[in-house]
Protein backbone atom coordinates (compact mmCIF):
# COMPACT_ATOMS: atom_id res chain seq x y z
CA UNK A 1 0.00 0.00 0.00
CA UNK A 2 1.31 3.04 -1.02
CA UNK A 3 -0.64 5.58 0.99
CA UNK A 4 -3.39 5.35 3.53
CA UNK A 5 -5.53 7.99 5.94
CA UNK A 6 -5.11 7.48 9.72
CA UNK A 7 -6.23 9.27 12.62
CA UNK A 8 -3.91 12.01 14.33
CA UNK A 9 -5.00 11.14 18.15
CA UNK A 10 -7.73 9.11 19.53
CA UNK A 11 -11.13 10.35 19.86
CA UNK A 12 -14.27 9.54 21.26
CA UNK A 13 -17.93 9.96 21.06
CA UNK A 14 -21.24 9.04 22.33
CA UNK A 15 -24.77 8.57 21.69
CA UNK A 16 -28.17 7.28 22.58
CA UNK A 17 -30.29 4.88 20.70
CA UNK A 18 -33.97 3.70 22.85
CA UNK A 19 -32.14 3.86 26.05
CA UNK A 20 -28.89 2.33 24.90
CA UNK A 21 -25.87 4.04 25.07
CA UNK A 22 -22.80 3.68 22.49
CA UNK A 23 -19.63 4.87 23.52
CA UNK A 24 -17.10 4.98 20.27
CA UNK A 25 -13.37 5.25 21.02
CA UNK A 26 -11.31 5.17 17.96
CA UNK A 27 -7.68 4.64 18.50
CA UNK A 28 -4.25 5.19 16.58
CA UNK A 29 -2.20 2.07 16.84
CA UNK A 30 0.87 0.70 14.93
CA UNK A 31 0.09 -2.96 14.74
CA UNK A 32 -1.78 -5.92 15.64
CA UNK A 33 -0.43 -7.31 19.15
CA UNK A 34 -0.85 -2.82 20.57
CA UNK A 35 -4.66 -3.25 18.82
CA UNK A 36 -5.09 -6.60 20.62
CA UNK A 37 -3.84 -4.87 24.15
CA UNK A 38 -5.76 -1.48 23.53
CA UNK A 39 -8.72 -4.02 23.18
CA UNK A 40 -8.37 -5.73 26.86
CA UNK A 41 -7.73 -2.29 28.31
CA UNK A 42 -11.01 -1.09 27.34
CA UNK A 43 -12.94 -4.21 28.16
CA UNK A 44 -11.46 -3.62 31.74
CA UNK A 45 -12.55 -0.52 31.40
CA UNK A 46 -15.76 -1.16 30.49
CA UNK A 47 -16.33 -4.23 32.31
CA UNK A 48 -20.26 -3.67 33.14
CA UNK A 49 -21.35 -2.87 29.69
CA UNK A 50 -23.08 -5.56 27.79
CA UNK A 51 -20.84 -5.37 25.08
CA UNK A 52 -17.75 -4.31 23.28
CA UNK A 53 -17.63 -4.63 19.40
CA UNK A 54 -14.74 -3.81 18.10
CA UNK A 55 -13.02 -3.71 14.54
CA UNK A 56 -9.39 -2.27 12.95
CA UNK A 57 -7.50 -2.16 10.29
CA UNK A 58 -3.83 -2.16 10.31
CA UNK A 59 -0.71 -1.99 7.57
CA UNK A 60 1.95 -4.44 9.03
CA UNK A 61 4.41 -6.15 6.56
CA UNK A 62 3.45 -4.48 3.15
CA UNK A 63 -0.62 -5.61 3.67
CA UNK A 64 -3.36 -4.88 5.62
CA UNK A 65 -4.38 -7.19 8.75
CA UNK A 66 -8.08 -6.35 9.15
CA UNK A 67 -10.30 -8.18 12.30
CA UNK A 68 -13.88 -7.15 13.26
CA UNK A 69 -15.87 -8.69 16.36
CA UNK A 70 -19.96 -8.29 17.44
CA UNK A 71 -19.31 -9.49 21.05
CA UNK A 72 -22.51 -11.31 21.35
CA UNK A 73 -24.36 -8.84 19.24
CA UNK A 74 -26.23 -10.63 16.41
CA UNK A 75 -23.69 -11.61 13.63
CA UNK A 76 -23.18 -8.76 10.89
CA UNK A 77 -24.46 -6.01 13.31
CA UNK A 78 -22.07 -4.58 14.84
CA UNK A 79 -18.32 -5.35 14.03
CA UNK A 80 -18.69 -5.61 10.44
CA UNK A 81 -20.21 -2.55 9.81
CA UNK A 82 -17.82 -0.80 11.76
CA UNK A 83 -14.72 -2.16 9.76
CA UNK A 84 -16.86 -1.03 6.11
CA UNK A 85 -16.95 2.10 7.41
CA UNK A 86 -12.86 2.06 8.13
CA UNK A 87 -12.69 0.30 4.81
CA UNK A 88 -14.80 2.63 2.64
CA UNK A 89 -12.74 5.72 4.17
CA UNK A 90 -9.27 4.01 3.29
CA UNK A 91 -8.40 4.30 7.14
CA UNK A 92 -5.81 2.32 8.69
CA UNK A 93 -3.80 1.87 11.74
CA UNK A 94 -7.18 2.54 13.66
CA UNK A 95 -8.82 0.64 16.11
CA UNK A 96 -12.28 1.19 16.94
CA UNK A 97 -14.25 0.06 19.78
CA UNK A 98 -18.00 1.02 20.58
CA UNK A 99 -19.56 0.10 23.76
CA UNK A 100 -22.63 -0.96 24.48
CA UNK A 101 -24.85 -0.15 27.59
CA UNK A 102 -28.17 -1.66 26.99
CA UNK A 103 -31.13 0.18 28.20
CA UNK A 104 -33.85 -2.28 28.28
CA UNK A 105 -35.17 -2.17 24.54
CA UNK A 106 -34.60 -4.52 21.48
CA UNK A 107 -33.25 -2.09 18.10
CA UNK A 108 -33.48 -5.11 15.73
CA UNK A 109 -30.86 -6.01 13.60
CA UNK A 110 -31.67 -2.63 11.41
CA UNK A 111 -31.68 -0.59 14.66
CA UNK A 112 -28.31 -1.98 15.65
CA UNK A 113 -26.42 -1.87 12.37
CA UNK A 114 -27.02 2.18 12.25
CA UNK A 115 -26.40 3.05 15.97
CA UNK A 116 -22.93 1.17 15.47
CA UNK A 117 -22.33 3.32 12.47
CA UNK A 118 -23.83 5.95 13.42
CA UNK A 119 -21.47 5.91 16.95
CA UNK A 120 -18.25 5.34 14.76
CA UNK A 121 -19.43 8.15 12.06
CA UNK A 122 -19.76 10.80 14.52
CA UNK A 123 -16.14 10.08 16.58
CA UNK A 124 -14.43 9.60 12.93
CA UNK A 125 -16.20 13.38 12.47
CA UNK A 126 -14.23 14.53 15.34
CA UNK A 127 -10.99 13.23 14.24
CA UNK A 128 -8.35 15.01 12.41
CA UNK A 129 -7.04 12.95 9.71
CA UNK A 130 -3.98 12.79 8.46
CA UNK A 131 -2.46 11.06 5.09
CA UNK A 132 0.81 8.49 5.16
CA UNK A 133 2.67 7.66 2.29
CA UNK A 134 5.35 5.34 2.17
CA UNK A 135 9.00 6.79 1.97
CA UNK A 136 12.09 5.65 3.73
CA UNK A 137 14.29 5.82 6.62
CA UNK A 138 17.77 6.93 6.02
CA UNK A 139 21.15 8.38 8.47
CA UNK A 140 23.17 11.52 7.37
CA UNK A 141 26.29 12.13 9.04
CA UNK A 142 27.98 15.57 9.17
CA UNK A 143 30.05 18.08 10.31
CA UNK A 144 28.81 20.44 13.16
CA UNK A 145 29.34 23.29 10.83
CA UNK A 146 27.32 21.91 8.75
CA UNK A 147 24.57 21.19 10.57
CA UNK A 148 22.11 24.69 10.18
CA UNK A 149 22.46 24.15 6.70
CA UNK A 150 21.20 20.36 6.48
CA UNK A 151 18.46 21.65 8.73
CA UNK A 152 17.02 24.27 5.87
CA UNK A 153 18.16 21.95 2.85
CA UNK A 154 15.64 19.55 4.83
CA UNK A 155 12.80 22.02 5.39
CA UNK A 156 12.61 23.28 1.78
CA UNK A 157 13.07 19.37 0.43
CA UNK A 158 10.27 18.07 2.75
CA UNK A 159 12.46 15.79 4.53
CA UNK A 160 11.43 15.18 8.43
CA UNK A 161 14.72 15.13 10.90
CA UNK A 162 13.41 12.07 13.57
CA UNK A 163 15.90 12.42 16.05
CA UNK A 164 19.92 14.04 16.34
CA UNK A 165 22.65 12.18 18.19
CA UNK A 166 25.80 14.37 18.87
CA UNK A 167 28.68 12.15 18.80
CA UNK A 168 31.91 13.01 16.98
CA UNK A 169 29.72 13.83 14.37
CA UNK A 170 26.09 15.18 14.17
CA UNK A 171 23.90 11.63 13.40
CA UNK A 172 20.09 13.00 12.05
CA UNK A 173 17.72 10.31 11.46
CA UNK A 174 15.65 11.04 8.77
CA UNK A 175 12.41 10.18 6.86
CA UNK A 176 11.48 10.81 3.35
CA UNK A 177 9.57 10.06 0.05
CA UNK A 178 11.17 7.67 -2.47
CA UNK A 179 11.21 10.78 -5.01
CA UNK A 180 13.00 12.93 -2.28
CA UNK A 181 15.65 10.44 -1.54
CA UNK A 182 17.18 9.95 -5.06
CA UNK A 183 17.33 14.40 -5.16
CA UNK A 184 18.96 13.61 -1.69
CA UNK A 185 21.46 11.04 -3.14
CA UNK A 186 22.12 13.17 -6.18
CA UNK A 187 22.88 15.75 -4.27
CA UNK A 188 25.20 14.07 -1.84
CA UNK A 189 27.33 12.80 -4.57
CA UNK A 190 27.80 15.93 -6.52
CA UNK A 191 28.18 17.76 -2.98
CA UNK A 192 26.02 20.36 -3.43
CA UNK A 193 25.29 19.12 0.45
CA UNK A 194 27.80 18.15 2.26
CA UNK A 195 27.24 15.22 4.11
CA UNK A 196 30.26 12.67 5.42
CA UNK A 197 27.90 9.77 4.91
CA UNK A 198 24.20 8.57 3.73
CA UNK A 199 22.90 5.20 4.55
CA UNK A 200 19.81 3.89 3.83
CA UNK A 201 17.06 1.34 5.99
CA UNK A 202 14.08 0.63 6.19
CA UNK A 203 10.95 1.73 4.70
CA UNK A 204 8.50 3.58 6.76
CA UNK A 205 5.20 5.72 6.72
CA UNK A 206 5.45 9.57 6.80
CA UNK A 207 2.84 11.64 7.66
CA UNK A 208 2.38 13.92 5.19
CA UNK A 209 -0.97 16.40 5.26
CA UNK A 210 -3.59 16.66 7.58
CA UNK A 211 -7.18 15.92 5.70
CA UNK A 212 -10.39 18.34 6.66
Amino acid sequence: MSEFVTIKENVQAEITEKKSKFIANIIKVENKNEAEEKILKLKKKYYDAKHNCIAYRIQENEGIIEKASDDGEPQGTAGQPILNILQKNNLCNILVVVTRYFGGILLGTGGLVRAYSEATTKALEKAIKVRNILGIKMEAILEYNEYEKFKYYCKINEINIQNVKYEENIVCNITLEEKTKEKLISDFEIKNIKIKNLKEFDKTYIEKSIIK
